[in-house]
């Protein structure tokens, strides 16, 4: 092993500012532009390379042992056979590739799975966990678990829901009421993605487009620590059965 600390004329212990101060002496005297050898310049550069680089320099004060085999009394034929398919298996395992469509309900309601696998090697039913916050397009190794003891790379798809819009963890849907629960409030049944329904309050004057947020009943974080919020946005539907009367007054009250 080349001995850099010689070919700077410095010691072992020497500190950075030492070991740039020789070397720039060192290239000014051996440039080759200045008539020096282009070897012993290269020579000079490869060192301070080395040791002007922490970890270069731990490296090389502290070289890690190396193994060296020797045929003689071992049949190496022998020795790959025994060891040379596990490990050619552990590099060049076969990997078994599938797409699978889940729903925003599966997003919402992470957990196992029982999913059909068919390969080269056979086909078997296998249970997968389907992880927190899952998103459109992500993949997922799990080991070992395909026919053949292959490892299972599924990419995930999400249907699209037209009652559904995704927004990170929270969920987004619309809501008709009518004019009147608009103009005077009302509590109203709205589905979510994990609970069947629940009960919304609707404040007096709601406009069209508002949003009500209800805390907690999104999605799940990648984590599966925290849930988004699901938003309700609140669509007016017009009666189809107001009285003549009614609507006779209203239009008298808009002339006022």
């Amino acid at each position: 092993m080349k001995d850099y600390y010689a070919t700077l004329g410095i010691g072992r212990g020497a500190s950075d500012p030492e070991i740039k101060r020789a070397y720039r002496r060192l290239a000014s005297q051996h440039h080759p532009d200045k008539g020096g050898s282009k070897d012993r310049f290269q020579e000079i550069e490869e060192a301070y390379r080395v040791l002007s680089d922490a970890a270069a320099r731990q490296e090389y004060d502290n070289p890690r042992p190396q193994a060296h085999f020797s045929s003689a009394g071992f049949n190496l034929d022998e020795i790959f056979n025994m060891f040379g398919g596990r490990f050619q298996q552990q590099v060049r395992q076969p990997i078994a590739n599938l797409q699978l469509w889940i729903t925003l309900q599966d997003v919402a309601n992470p957990g196992p799975r029982v999913i059909s696998v068919s390969s080269p090697y056979g086909q078997s039913q296998i249970e997968i966990q389907v992880p927190a916050g899952i998103r459109d397009g992500d993949s997922v190794r799990y080991p070992q678990v395909a026919p053949g003891k292959q490892d299972l790379v599924i990419t995930y798809r999400i249907r699209p829901d037209p009652a559904w819009q995704r927004d990170g963890d929270h969920v987004i849907r619309e809501h008709n009421i009518d004019i009147w629960q608009a103009l005077l409030g009302a509590l109203i049944r709205v589905p979510t993605l994990r609970d069947g329904e629940i009960e919304l309050a609707v404040p007096a004057r709601t406009q069209p487009g508002t949003m009500l947020r209800v805390r907690g009943h999104g999605l799940p974080d990648r984590s599966g620590s925290r849930t988004g919020d699901m938003l309700v946005r609140i669509a007016l539907r017009l009666p189809d059965d107001v009285p003549e009367d009614l609507l006779q007054e209203i239009r008298r009250r808009i002339a006022r």
